[in-house]
């Protein structure tokens, strides 16, 4: 992938070891069914190259000096748990300049939440504290508001209870190689106490912390991109522990944040409306919520936690005039809002009288502002899902050649002042200001079979079909085209892809109808939109066509594709092929006759290794290719179910043919609980068991003797929940079809969210694909590798890094290197190798695919993209029998 895409969001799938809890002696496990196995040897194919990488050496001085880790517990007064980390970061500091004498004026670092870290032990194990801190006092006045004139601009002193206590040492001496002794967890804990520290460092600086990435409020930081939301340019800095020793990782990063300033401004970009009239206030509210105003009249700051209903001039409130009467009773009169600002503040309120107001209070004592008395503060994150015209300018505005960003870098590095942060010098921590040179290799790229018996060689990591065909091209009779688009001539498209698709050797009929959608159809829900062109499309077709070409209105993300797809996949069985051109060009329907040709079963190109005694290991014995991902909700939607996603192959000896089965799990879980799920009735309704069926079927009733499990999404932490809960459920679902001897499984995690990035030595551009590294920064001891399979056109290119968990079928480093290049030049979508193997992009491919016809499913006919399935509504629309086994996904 480029880095000119779009960043997947920030979510815990894949979070770096920094970002973890730290691992305490309890969390490792005792005695788990596979170990992460070490690395075997190194690779030797391929063409050598230098590379330069975005790590820098570390060295460390006083290696016999330890972390010592502390549980911090902070409570108020009322036993209530202190949460916010703002709050809780003020408290640390002032407890440490209060009690510097008890503390011994100990160093520490403290990650804003349970752990606190110092430099050398504390006097005992446990400490109890008693501090005051000063808090902004807000007055509520009946239902409503503010501060009083008394309290505008006051403080009050809270008192809170401070325990800390000793969990563990973390000694330094864990991230230098040649140090014997250490285990592995202690090793994590120095580093996440060493990445804690770059933490602390840029919070003083006044830093947004997203992870180990480092945002600074700088207008030359700042872009566009559309509808209230900017980009924000900043940097990742984290430490690692690599083959050539800890090293500093330093890369270019982007997150986006709302424009702040006053809320009606952004309200009215962000829905692009000229007027405010024109604000649809039910998507205000939702995007509103949980964002933090700061008010003109009293410059505090609050959460958002909803819109009135009613407007401004319509609400009232009970305000307390008096303290009490003489009988003691505490006395009120009704006032409105508009006149309390008045009289109170003297702010006569203008337009927002006929607005909503903003809610900070709770459902119980809700607190009304004004609309125009608010502003959204600085620096807070937008989490939400991108509209298209987002997408583009984002785009647009983050790729960066590879001569760009590493100028970025090293201005970076220059600018870098850890030497004079006082724990990283206590420590002795010296960070080199350049970064390291380390050599990879260039995999030759594979031969493919195309039509004719052709050869085809890949230049650059892509391939043509210009003047050539499909290896197996299918044949269509019966067809039709609906569309949607009033700009679109489905006569000449139609012309065009038979021609285009005559020369690829597809025998293509003319379209038995075209249907276009009435006009005003246009104004209706999608749902609607899609029943009525179903409707009109049985009344033309006798009989069930072999596929549908639909023509949508919008490229990329378009309201019909998720009811289109679960009508068509769901309800009726059709395979379905969604378009929507610009430009019609030769290029562009080979693309679309790629995705057509899988999709009814041809093949387009094999790679010419895939026959016996080819591919080592693969082609000699029976062998299931499996891709596993999982699918989260768009972001801020928790109750989402996720999707997991998994495939297998087809048809051995082929690698090239698959089948997927789709399961919905628990909304931001992402290791998956349903490869095996046993019936009372002794049926195995689990994804592998669909899965092997399959597999005995196209491959002449063989099993497999070898599984070869890639897959995506997890992190570090996870990687021994997939060793031992997926693939113990593998080979429960493998007996289960009457086995009994379970085959020999590889088990191979693919890595995309790292900021691990290689540039060419004397040269401008990206490095070559097939480029492989598997030296310097690689880990000192697991078995893992980067790989850049594929070219790039926009930014600089990022590797995919492979982590190989398990390898009973016993490949040889050179022979798995191979394997895994190859396998991404066999993605039947396009002429080009693709950034990760061909089973994960299509299990990704189809977990997506799934995920929007699961929205329309939920959504009752809306196009809001923001509609929040319940918790319980976890069931994936049943695919019909007629499209199971194909690539529909494709």
């Amino acid at each position: 992938m480029a880095e000119g895409e779009i960043p997947e969001p920030d979510q815990s799938q894949s979070s770096p070891p920094s970002a973890l809890p730290p691992l305490e002696k309890s969390d490792v496990p005792d005695s788990p069914k596979h170990q992460i196995m070490h690395r075997p040897g190194f690779g030797s194919i391929g063409r050598g190259v230098s590379l330069l990488v975005n790590h820098s050496k570390v060295s460390i001085r006083n290696t016999d000096e330890a972390f010592y880790q502390y549980a911090v517990n902070i409570m108020s007064e009322d036993d209530a748990l202190i949460e916010r980390k703002s709050v809780s970061v003020k408290i640390i500091d002032r407890l440490f300049k209060i009690y510097s004498s008890e503390l011994e004026g100990k160093l520490y670092v403290f990650d804003g939440e349970e752990n606190l870290y110092t430099f050398g032990p504390l006097s005992q194990e446990t400490f109890e504290f008693m501090l005051t801190h000063e808090e902004p006092f807000a007055r509520k006045v009946g239902n409503h508001v503010e501060s009083t004139k008394k309290s505008k601009h006051s403080t009050t002193p809270k008192l809170f209870k401070v325990k800390l206590t000793f969990c563990m040492k973390v000694p330094l001496g864990s991230v230098i190689p040649t140090t014997e002794g250490h285990k592995a967890y202690e090793t994590q804990n120095a580093l996440r106490v060493l990445n804690t520290i770059l933490r602390q460092l840029a919070f003083k600086k006044g830093c947004l912390l997203v992870r180990q990435s480092y945002f600074k409020d700088d207008s030359s930081n700042i872009f566009e991109i559309g509808e209230g939301v900017l980009g924000l340019r900043g940097y990742h800095s984290s430490f690692h522990m690599t083959r050539g020793g800890l090293s500093l990782n330093l890369d270019v990063a982007m997150t986006l944040t709302l424009t702040s300033g006053p809320v009606l401004n952004f309200l009215m970009s962000n829905q692009n409306v000229k007027e405010a009239r024109y604000i649809d206030w039910e998507k205000a509210k939702r995007v509103l919520t949980d964002l933090k105003i700061k008010t003109s009249h009293t410059n505090k700051v609050y959460k958002i936690t909803g819109l009135t209903e009613k407007p401004c001039h319509q609400l009232s409130f009970l305000l307390r005039v008096k303290e009490e009467n003489d009988s003691g009773e505490e006395l009120f009169e009704e006032s409105t809002i508009i006149d309390y600002f008045l009289k109170q503040y003297g702010i006569a309120l203008t337009y927002s009288k006929y607005m909503p107001c903003i809610d900070v209070g709770t459902p119980s004592k809700p607190i009304y502002l004004p609309l125009e008395l608010c502003s959204l503060v600085s620096l807070q994150r937008y989490t939400k899902s991108l509209s298209p015209a987002q997408q583009v300018a984002l785009v647009e505005k983050t790729k960066q050649k590879p001569p760009e960003r590493m100028k970025a870098l090293m201005d970076a590095m220059e600018n870098r002042d850890y030497e004079n942060d006082p724990l990283l010098a206590t420590c002795g921590v010296s960070v080199e200001k350049k970064f390291m040179h380390i050599s990879g290799r260039v995999l030759e790229a594979p031969k493919l079979k195309v039509g004719k018996g052709e050869d085809c060689f890949p230049c650059d990591g892509r391939w043509t079909f210009k003047n050539k065909q499909f290896l197996k091209p299918v044949k269509i009779k019966c067809w039709a085209i609906v569309n949607f688009s009033s700009r679109c001539d489905t006569s000449y498209l139609s012309r065009e892809l038979i021609s285009c698709g005559m020369c690829k050797g597809m025998d293509i009929e003319r379209p038995y109808a075209l249907v276009e959608e009435n006009q005003q159809m246009r104004k209706a829900s999608p749902l609607a939109r899609i029943d009525a062109m179903f409707e009109k499309l049985q009344d033309k077709l006798p009989d069930k066509p072999e596929f549908i070409l639909c023509v949508l209105p919008e490229r990329k993300i378009c309201d019909l594709y998720g009811p289109w797809k679960m009508r068509s996949l769901c309800d009726f069985g059709l395979l379905t092929q969604c378009v929507s051109p610009i430009k019609v060009t030769d290029r562009y329907l080979t693309n679309v006759l790629l995705k057509i040709n899988t999709k009814l079963g041809g093949i387009n190109s094999l790679l010419t290794t895939e026959k016996p005694s080819c591919l080592p290991h693969v082609t000699d014995f029976p062998t299931m290719i499996v891709g596993m991902d999982v699918s989260h909700g768009p972001p801020g939607l928790v109750d989402r179910p996720s999707i997991a996603a998994v495939v297998g192959s087809l048809s051995w000896p082929l690698i090239s043919r698959y089948r997927v089965s789709l399961r919905t799990q628990s909304p931001r879980t992402e290791i998956i609980d349903s490869l095996f799920k046993p019936l009372e009735n002794g049926e195995d309704a689990g994804s592998m068991s669909e899965l092997l069926k399959d597999f005995f079927t196209t491959s002449k009733g063989r099993k497999p003797k070898h599984i070869i499990v890639f897959r995506d999404g997890v992190s570090e932490s996870q990687f021994s929940q997939v060793l031992n809960i997926e693939l113990e459920q593998i080979k429960q679902a493998y007996l289960g079809c009457g086995d009994a001897k379970v085959p020999k499984f590889t088990v191979i995690v693919a890595q995309k969210r790292h900021h691990t990035r290689f540039f060419p030595l004397g040269a401008t551009g990206n490095v070559q694909p097939g480029t492989v590294v598997d030296t310097e920064v690689v880990h000192p001891s697991n078995y893992d590798f980067y790989m850049c399979a594929h070219g790039g056109m926009i930014g600089t290119l990022r590797p995919v890094h492979y982590h190989v968990l398990l390898d009973e079928i016993g490949f040889s480093p050179n022979e798995l290197q191979n394997f895994v290049h190859s396998l991404c030049y066999t993605y039947q979508r396009s002429s080009h190798a693709t950034s990760i193997v061909a089973p994960i992009a299509y299990a990704h491919h189809a977990a997506l695919q799934a995920g929007q016809f699961m929205k329309s499913e939920f959504s009752n006919g809306t196009s809001d993209p923001n509609n929040v399935i319940s918790p319980g509504s976890m069931s994936i629309p049943k695919l019909h029998d007629n499209i199971k086994g194909s690539m529909f996904f494709c």
